[in-house]
């Protein structure tokens, strides 16, 4: 008599009834360690080799006695869970591989691992063990006063805390002897006895008396009554953290659960300790940067100023000085660099330290300035290219160096005639104060046109065509003589200001003059109102925008009335 059909199920093969004098295999199967990555057979989640006696009724957890049929549904129930967990863990991995930044990484740690142990809150604390830093605490569902609750509870009574100072934890690694503050069972997971934990459960808070009093308060205060840590490792860095997930109600986590956070843990303290090191990096670069950088801007009678620069997330080349020259005169440029990155850095701070010189010898000519830079750019640094705006600000009227005084003013004031033709033109009849428009000439290597904004005119300078330093063999190009009027401001910037919109460059310049003359006149006086109006229109994401890879430089020149 030939053995019932067994129907298909799902596109799996039915399996034969086993013959009757064939003893049912036994196999003993260790726990993975859940944060190693692997996936060991009969684990909770990992599927049993195929052909192995892991594939076996006995280690599936089905009984040898049951029917065909309810073996191979309970085979394929057990397999869609596998599937269900690896579906989610890619969801969860894939969701932070595109996190950019640190913060952004350490939240979606938090919120993936919150999901997959059934926890609603929850805090991880960057701490890496080489010293370095950065050193900062994340929560999840926890504000920063909750935050500081927490952390008045003594860290010997933490459990994150515990972690991060590399205590034992002789109740969770084995020991015979409870830990002090917990009772916990063997954790087959964990290291030797004696040694540091993996991780640490503290499944009902409330109803251990062995925890910290203080521990046990803030518990209570703040609604949670269970938590669930681990470590943040990665190689070759060490340690980076650890994470904590609180329980509204007395819980712990499945061994299903454990293991799934295991896996997950292994992949974000990969992920953290990249992203950590380029946090060092762009923040090495940034402080070389800085210091390049003016750290304040000079006060020049009649002028006053106003900055507003960002670097990219490489680190980048764009620039700007404004240098007080003799007798009153002031020195303003901007530039860019290219490339990113700390040569780039580098080159800016070679460049800028150049164009100073030059421009104490010969500021008064704004042409040289730039001819003398281009050849010692090419001369240096063949393989790099630069474009700069530099222009010279002459000294106010009746200084030592000012230009000439109009016909008709001769002679030490008051003046008997003159001086009533001309009383509107001055204040207090003081040379200094005098409404006389200082002039400005420039000269730009391939740099975007300057801004200038007034009450009658918002119109760009009409500068001419010129190669950036360093791609041609011999750089001219003619400098451009403007007055701005008392009152009006100079907007000197970087094409990365342009950039950063989005747009084309024309339709980014006509943004830009838009910007400019949407300025509400209440503020036009206060250059720091103007580039922060200006920053606002044209990037709404701000100036700090991790997205963007732009370095963005706007000076504002007021000249006051």
């Amino acid at each position: 008599m030939s053995a019932p059909h067994v129907p298909k199920v799902a596109g799996i093969e039915p399996a034969l009834p086993a013959p009757a004098h064939t003893v049912a295999p036994h196999a003993a199967n260790a726990p993975a360690d859940p944060a190693s990555g692997a996936l060991s057979e009969g684990s909770p989640g990992t599927p049993p080799a195929p052909g192995s006696d892991a594939s076996s009724a006995t280690v599936t957890g089905l009984e040898p006695d049951l029917p065909g049929v309810a073996q191979l549904a309970a085979v394929q129930d057990r397999l869609a869970g596998w599937i269900s967990d690896l579906s989610t863990l890619h969801d969860l991995t894939e969701r932070l591989a595109h996190t950019r930044t640190l913060d952004e990484a350490l939240r979606e740690l938090l919120r993936a691992g919150a999901a997959l142990v059934g926890a609603r809150r929850g805090l991880v604390v960057l701490a890496p063990a080489d010293g370095l830093g950065p050193e900062t605490t994340v929560g999840l569902g926890l504000g920063h006063a909750e935050i500081g609750h927490i952390e008045t509870v003594p860290r010997r009574a933490l459990s994150y805390a515990r972690i991060l100072d590399g205590l034992p934890e002789p109740g969770a690694c084995g020991d015979d002897a409870p830990a002090p503050g917990a009772s916990r069972a063997p954790d087959p997971r964990t290291s030797a006895a004696g040694a540091a934990c993996t991780e640490i459960s503290e499944p009902d808070i409330p109803g251990e008396k062995d925890l910290d009093p203080r521990l046990r308060e803030v518990a209570a205060r703040l609604g949670y009554a269970a938590s669930y840590a681990v470590p943040l490792t990665a190689e070759p860095m060490g340690r980076t953290g650890a994470a904590v997930w609180l329980y509204d109600e007395p819980a712990e986590p499945t061994e299903r659960q454990r293991h799934l956070v295991g896996l997950y843990r292994a992949h974000a303290a990969e992920h953290l300790a990249r992203l950590l090191e380029l946090h060092r990096s762009r923040q090495d670069t940034e402080t070389l940067r800085e210091e390049l950088l003016p750290h304040r801007l000079p006060r020049i009678p009649g002028v006053r100023l106003a900055v507003r620069h960002s670097t990219g997330p490489r680190g980048g080349g764009d620039w700007y000085d404004a240098l007080p020259l003799p007798d009153g005169a002031l020195g303003l440029a901007v530039g860019s660099v290219t490339g990113s990155g700390p040569s780039a850095v580098a080159a800016m701070g070679r460049l800028r330290a150049s164009l100073r010189a030059y421009a104490v010898m010969e500021g008064e000519d704004p042409v040289a300035v730039l001819s003398d830079l281009e050849l010692l750019l090419r001369l240096t640094e063949p393989a790099r290219s630069a474009t700069a705006l530099f222009a010279y600000t002459e000294p106010p009227p009746g200084g030592p160096s000012a230009p000439p005084v109009p016909d008709g003013l001769t002679g030490p004031p008051p003046y008997p005639e003159e001086m009533e033709e001309m009383e509107e033109d001055f204040a207090d009849g003081s040379w200094g104060s005098a409404r006389l428009p200082r002039k400005l000439v420039l000269a730009g290597a391939g740099h975007c046109p300057p801004l200038v904004l007034g009450e009658m005119r918002t119109e760009f300078v009409e500068t001419s065509l010129s190669a950036p330093l360093g791609m041609l063999a011999c750089w001219e190009a003619p400098s451009v003589e403007i007055e701005p009027a008392g009152g009006e401001t100079v907007l000197l910037y970087s094409d990365g200001l342009l950039e950063r919109t989005g747009e084309s460059m024309d339709r980014a310049f006509t943004r830009l003059h838009a910007a400019a003359a949407g300025v509400p006149g209440a503020i036009r006086h206060d250059p720091e109102a103007v580039v922060d109006h200006i920053v606002r229109t044209m990037l709404p994401q701000g100036l700090d925008d991790p997205s963007s890879e732009e370095d963005v430089v706007l000076l504002a020149v007021y000249f006051e009335e």
